[in-house]
């Protein structure tokens, strides 16, 4: 898993309702822009207000889409462990790898409880790569990764790393360090930072804009190996614009999947609790974007 991931977003149409029929041109826009894979049923896919049976429907069909250089990672976690064991069965004949967070209402309260969480939810598919989804601020689940690393390494056959989304470079320095000298992967998860994960050796990134402006953040790549570190600054501040900018029309989540729509891919309305933007808003939106000078950027 290398490379820029979207976290995608869950299609639907105007009445929240799923619309997997969608995922084919969804998919191949992010094939065209160079995207290798999605991390599907995310937060980003509001996996907390999708039913069980929803999830699967959208493993099934972005199963349908993997091929040697799009892969589907599908997070199964659930607050209900006999869900996720479920899920986790389900996807194995569809995904590439699966993934879980900790359960977030009773959550685990020590290190040991969350790894025999994950290890019984990986034994339920031993055929798929098994990565922990750390995001923290919204778990709980305030953790230290690398002593999580080296147990599960010891509990879990199929474990292959993290994704990683907290804005801790101390932390993520440390299972940067670890992870060099094995063959896992340690996937980024905060797209503001993006930058800041170069030089410690980030070479996988999951995360919602690079659905809407995967080309930005290959250009600062491009330029960060170049050693053009003023031009590769300049535009990681126009990824923080752009959040900040969606954000201001009732929260980034429901912003982000509205703008979509924009790009040529309706994913449709959100579930409560975002925000789905009207034509009007869209229309406001798309003139700031440009002004940030990002349309050079965006996705198409």
């Amino acid at each position: 898993m290398k490379n820029l991931i979207a976290a995608t977003y869950a299609p639907m149409n105007g009445k929240a309702e799923l619309e997997v029929s969608r995922v084919d041109a969804y998919a191949s826009f992010l094939k065209r822009n160079k995207v290798a894979g999605g991390f599907i049923n995310g937060s980003t896919g509001d996996f907390s207000s999708l039913s069980i049976e929803e999830r699967n429907q959208l493993a099934a069909a972005w199963g349908s889409q993997r091929d040697s250089n799009f892969k589907v990672v599908n997070h199964i976690g659930h607050t209900n462990l006999k869900e996720a064991i479920t899920m986790a069965e389900f996807s194995s004949e569809f995904v590439d790898a699966i993934a879980t967070l900790s359960p977030y209402y009773f959550k685990p309260s020590s290190l040991e409880k969350l790894v025999f969480y994950c290890a019984e939810i990986a034994k339920s598919a031993p055929n798929l790569p098994f990565y922990y989804y750390h995001i923290p601020d919204l778990t709980g689940a305030h953790f230290d990764m690398l002593s999580f690393t080296t147990l599960a390494k010891e509990q879990i056959p199929s474990f292959a790393g993290l994704k990683f989304t907290q804005n801790n470079f101390i932390h993520y320095a440390k299972v940067q360090e670890h992870y060099r000298a094995t063959s896992d992967v340690a996937l980024f998860g905060v797209d503001e930072c993006f930058l800041s994960s170069l030089p410690l050796g980030a070479k996988g990134w999951v995360g919602s804009t690079y659905n809407h402006l995967a080309p930005l953040y290959y250009k600062i790549k491009e330029c960060f190996e170049e050693g053009n570190h003023e031009e590769a600054a300049m535009l990681q501040q126009k990824a923080i614009a752009f959040v900040d900018l969606v954000a201001s029309y009732g929260g980034f989540n429901g912003g982000g999947k509205s703008v979509m729509k924009i790009l040529g891919i309706d994913c449709g309305a959100s579930r409560y609790p975002h925000t789905t933007l009207t034509d009007k808003q869209l229309k406001e939106l798309t003139t700031q974007i440009d002004g940030l000078g990002l349309s050079p950027y965006l996705s198409v």
